[in-house]
C-alpha cells in the first residue's frame, strides 16, 4: 500500500514525538509513541493523513476516528479535542499534517468550476460542514507521496514544492470530501467567513449580532446555519475557541492570567469559572497537570 511507502519515506525525518517541520510549504510530519487522551485543541484549516496507527478528534461530543483508510478534512478553524489513545512504542502513530492555503484552494475551486467539472455543484446553496473524513484514494496517495519525495532533495523541493502542494490540494478537492471542502472555501460562504473572523479576533469583543450582520443574516437564521455547520451555537463556538486556545497556551507554559487575556477574557474569576465548567479543573490545576 502507498501508505506504507509514505511511512517508510517519512520515518527517517522524524526524531521525536510531536510535530516535525519539513521545509515544504504548510507540511509537517508527526509521530506518537504513547497513548494520549483527547485534550483541547484548535485546528486551523488543514488535512491530517495517518499512515500508521489511528488518531481521534472530538467535536461537540461527536468522535472522528481515522487511520490510513481515511484522512481528516478540517477546512476551517475549529475548537475540538484530539488525541492518540491507541499509540504505543510497539504500534506508533505516524502521519502528515497539511495546512490548507485559502487562496490556492479558492483558485483551484474556480478553475475546476470553469472547466465544467461534473463534480462541482452549480445550483443551490452550499451544504457547508466544518469537518469530515475522506477515503484515501489513489489520486491522494500518489500526490502525497510525490510531495513528500521532495524531502530528500533540497533543489527539487525549492523548484517543485509549490506545484506538488497544488497537486495535493487538487486531489483533496477531487476526493470524497471535495464538495464540502470547496463549499468551505467558497467566497459566498458566510458561515466560513464568520468562523475565520472569530478565529482571528479572539482577543476582542465578539457579538453574535455583529457576526450575524457581517453574514447578512438575521440572528435566528445565522444561529441555525452556524449550528448546522459546526454542531455548536455561535455562543458555544466562541467560548470553546477561547477556552481551547487558553488551555493550549497554559499547557505550553503561559501564565494563566496571560492566557486568559490573550483570548479575550477581562475577568479572571469568569475565566476560571468557565474553564472549570468546561474541563473539570481550574486553570491552575490544568497548568500543574500539563
Amino acid at each position: 500500500m502507498l501508505q506504507d511507502q509514505i511511512r517508510n519515506h517519512i520515518e527517517p525525518f522524524i526524531h521525536q514525538d510531536g510535530l516535525t517541520e519539513t521545509g515544504l510549504p504548510g507540511v509537517q510530519l508527526f509521530r506518537a509513541t504513547e497513548a494520549l487522551p483527547c485534550v483541547p485543541a484548535v485546528y486551523d484549516p488543514s488535512v491530517i493523513a495517518i499512515v500508521s496507527g489511528s488518531k481521534e478528534a472530538v467535536l461537540d461530543g461527536k468522535r472522528f476516528v481515522y487511520d490510513k483508510s481515511q484522512y481528516l478534512c478540517c477546512p476551517t478553524s475549529l475548537p475540538l479535542k484530539a488525541g492518540t489513545p491507541k499509540a504505543s512504542l510497539e504500534a506508533p502513530l505516524y502521519g502528515v499534517f497539511i495546512s490548507l492555503n485559502a487562496r490556492i484552494m479558492n483558485e483551484l475551486s474556480l478553475e475546476m468550476e470553469n472547466a465544467g467539472n461534473p463534480g462541482i455543484r452549480t445550483n443551490g446553496g452550499p451544504s457547508y460542514r466544518a469537518i469530515g473524513l475522506s477515503r484515501w484514494d489513489k489520486r491522494f496517495s500518489d500526490a502525497l507521496l510525490r510531495l513528500l519525495s521532495l524531502l530528500s532533495n533540497e533543489m527539487d523541493a525549492a523548484v517543485l514544492a509549490d506545484v506538488r502542494v497544488r497537486e495535493l490540494y487538487y486531489a483533496i478537492l477531487k476526493g470524497d470530501a471535495g464538495q464540502f471542502v470547496r463549499d468551505s472555501f467558497g467566497v459566498g460562504n458566510a458561515i466560513a467567513r464568520s468562523i475565520a473572523h472569530v478565529s482571528s479576533n479572539l482577543d476582542r469583543p465578539l457579538s453574535i449580532d455583529d457576526l450575524a450582520g457581517r453574514a447578512h443574516m438575521s440572528r435566528a437564521v445565522f444561529h441555525r446555519k452556524f449550528k448546522d455547520a459546526t454542531t455548536m451555537s455561535p455562543i458555544q463556538f466562541v467560548k470553546s475557541m477561547r477556552l481551547n486556545s487558553a488551555a493550549m497556551r497554559i499547557a505550553e507554559g503561559y501564565p494563566v492570567n496571560q492566557a486568559a487575556t490573550d483570548v479575550g477574557y477581562v475577568s479572571a474569576s469568569q475565566f476560571s469559572r468557565d474553564f472549570k465548567r468546561m474541563y473539570g479543573q481550574s486553570p491552575r490545576q490544568w497548568s500543574l497537570a500539563n
